[in-house]
């Protein structure tokens, strides 16, 4: 039996401000009801195309079989969480222009879901989440977990340990932890390595660091990370997936550790990882 006979709720989550996201949500769900597929619309997205009802992001994963971001990979790490605890894959249409995770162009988006919809596992790359501890609260990670300074250019101290031993006390503007799918975010841009999404490992870019010879590292993904807040005064802060964050206090201890959910991220079949690093960084320019 095909796939398309058993998945009958699709959830979509949109950017509400892209060019012209009116005409390609309406596009896109014409396409899907006539598939027999109900269209589950989040609240922002039914106003923008003046129905009723709507449900709230983070409720769409539970009451779908997948779900279709129209966005940007913003719009995607907000669902990515929900999304891995419901268990069901996450399509990702790119309306902007540079998006590792919204890899898919919109004039493809027709064919991929076409082929998704006859065989939803053909084309899906299982991607590692990071678990995030800290004031007595966990939360789940796609990309990457920041600790940083705030607005003053004075640096901060963390105690770094992994699987109970101290490594280092880094000085500097903070840290960022990475997964390998987050490789191609901050951690790039702050000078960590460009990491294939199979590979298993957590990647430890300093943020500035005062020490020069503290370089991005690499650690296996089953290590158990511990940062220690040792600044006195400085405002420190977490940042999780560019999304959530809060203020820390002065000893604070964050715990970060490979999480046992993965996401289900629906990639092209016309697209590697290769062929999508190429195109986003401008390499075969």
């Amino acid at each position: 039996m095909e796939t398309k006979n058993r998945i009958k709720k699709i959830g979509i989550a949109i950017k509400p401000h892209a060019p012209g996201i009116e005409k390609i949500l309406k596009e896109l769900m014409s396409y899907l009801e006539r598939q027999g597929i109900e269209c589950l619309l989040e609240e922002v997205a039914a106003r923008k195309i003046n129905r009723p009802g709507g449900f709230r992001r983070e409720e769409l994963p539970g009451l779908s079989q997948a779900i279709i971001v129209l966005g940007g990979d913003g719009t995607l790490l907000s669902v990515a969480a929900a999304a891995a605890r419901a268990d069901v894959p996450v399509i990702g249409l790119n309306l902007g222009r540079l998006g590792f995770l919204t890899e898919i162009p919109v004039d493809e988006a027709l064919p991929v879901l076409e082929v998704f919809l006859k065989d939803k596992n053909g084309f899906v790359s299982r991607r590692t989440l990071l678990e995030v501890s800290y004031k007595d609260q966990t939360d789940l990670c796609l990309n990457d977990v920041v600790l940083n300074k705030g607005a003053l250019a004075r640096m901060i101290e963390l105690q770094i340990s992994i699987n109970g031993q101290e490594v280092t006390r880094l000085k500097g503007d903070g840290i960022i932890l990475s997964s390998p799918t987050g490789s191609t975010a901050y951690s790039l841009a702050a000078g960590g390595p460009i990491v294939h999404p199979a590979v298993e490992t957590i990647i430890l870019t300093p943020i500035c660091p005062h020490t020069l010879s503290f370089r991005p590292l690499l650690i296996p993904a089953v290590s158990n990370i511990k940062l220690k807040l040792l600044t006195p005064q400085e405002p420190v802060y977490i940042t999780i997936d560019g999304q959530r964050g809060q203020a820390l206090d002065k000893d604070e201890i964050i715990e970060v550790k490979k999480s046992a959910l993965e996401l289900k991220l629906v990639t092209s079949p016309w697209r590697s990882y290769y062929n999508l690093v190429k195109e986003k960084l401008g390499w075969a320019e």
